[in-house]
């Protein structure tokens, strides 16, 4: 990843800053999304947002289910829906990975960073995540605000 941040190309869309808030993070995996021309071109202005949006695995596919795209208002009648189901793209093996651990171990998939790679293509990263409590949230916090003290510390002394 450190690679396609030095790229020309390389443009962060949408990102979830509140997932690594709500959820623990157990793995991530970047896949494709299935877009039309006005949604790309919309993305290109950059209006959109994956903050509320999840993703499920339904009939075998993948799908991203709430994000936003806004709608171009220079596309007219071949626009498209702000809010649509769109299919992501993964392969099988994967797919059934993922379909095991929310299926079976109670995981949700959840979108943190939408982008255009260095190719220019449009990805997603989804994480495996599963939701933290009150208290570990807190636990969070405290060992962050720890971490940044404690940091502090060694650089005077």
């Amino acid at each position: 990843m450190a690679k396609d941040d030095d790229s020309k190309n390389y443009k962060v869309i949408a990102e979830n800053r509140r997932a690594r808030f709500d959820y623990a993070i157990e793995s991530d995996l970047e896949v494709g999304i299935m877009l039309t021309g006005s949604e790309v071109k919309s993305l290109r202005v950059g209006q959109s947002n994956i903050a509320e949006s999840y993703a499920s695995v339904e009939g075998g596919e993948l799908w991203l289910i709430n994000g936003y795209i806004a709608a171009l208002s220079r596309a007219g009648v071949f626009g498209h829906e702000e809010r649509r189901r769109r299919k992501l793209l993964v392969k099988s093996r994967e797919l059934a990975r993922l379909w095991q651990s929310t299926a079976r171990e109670g995981m949700t998939l959840v979108p943190l960073v939408m982008y255009f790679n260095h190719r220019g293509i449009v990805k997603l990263k989804i994480a495996v995540a599963k939701g933290k409590k009150n208290h570990d949230k807190r636990e969070t916090s405290a060992a962050r605000d720890w971490n940044r003290q404690k940091a502090r510390l060694l650089k005077q002394g």
